[in-house]
């Protein structure tokens, strides 16, 4: 993975556990509801279990996702939600969000900038082509803090962007971009891409 002797690779840093100074979290990785392609390989490894890898390496204590969501409230802790489809995310920025949505009491959104051409469509004609600056995709991860844990009753949804979609409707969420190996996979052919992409180091 990012792993470099008793380190891990964020960028041109090597950090270690110890150094991301990540404040107490309960998290989950999310695979419900996205077939089977969590169980897909990236470096030798389930997408689902580089996910779980990452998420620990961060900091966040890793919970299952069936965890009674009061225990979750009575914890008082933040609750990150960490998407098996975006594997490779570094556990370094998983620990600033978690760190940014502690500081700030918003939610915290991991966010890729749309690459690709958006089309405006009406019925069966395609129209202009819709300027992409202000376009993100939501990746991963999702932060709630702890006051907004106390005031759910349950995760909403568990597509990603259902879930921000409905979270912005009540609360202030913050997205902050995420570095481009954090990028979610939606076929064989984007895992081998991404592969590529995180080579481990040498």
């Amino acid at each position: 993975m990012w792993a470099t002797g008793s380190g891990t690779a964020y960028g041109d840093v090597v950090m270690t556990a110890d150094s991301y100074d990540v404040p107490p979290a309960l998290g989950s990785v999310v695979e419900e509801g996205r077939g089977s392609l969590p169980f897909a390989l990236i470096h030798g490894e389930g997408l689902v279990t580089a996910a779980v890898w990452a998420l620990g390496e961060s900091g966040v204590l890793p919970v299952d996702l069936g965890t009674e969501w009061t225990g979750l409230q009575e914890s008082g802790e933040p609750f990150v939600l960490h998407d098996a489809l975006c594997p490779m995310t570094p556990p370094r920025f998983i620990a600033d969000c978690v760190a940014r949505a502690v500081e700030s009491g918003a939610v915290v959104v991991g966010v890729r900038p749309v690459t690709d051409t958006v089309k405006v469509v009406e019925g069966e004609t395609v129209g202009d082509t819709v300027d992409r600056a202000g376009l993100v995709v939501v990746c991963s991860p999702v932060v709630l803090p702890a006051t907004v844990v106390a005031e759910l009753d349950s995760l909403p949804a568990l597509d990603f962007a259902a879930l921000v979609e409905q979270l912005e409707a009540r609360f202030p969420v913050q997205r902050v971009e995420a570095p481009s190996e954090a990028r979610r996979v939606t076929s064989e052919d984007d895992v081998a891409l991404l592969a590529a992409l995180t080579q481990p180091l040498r």
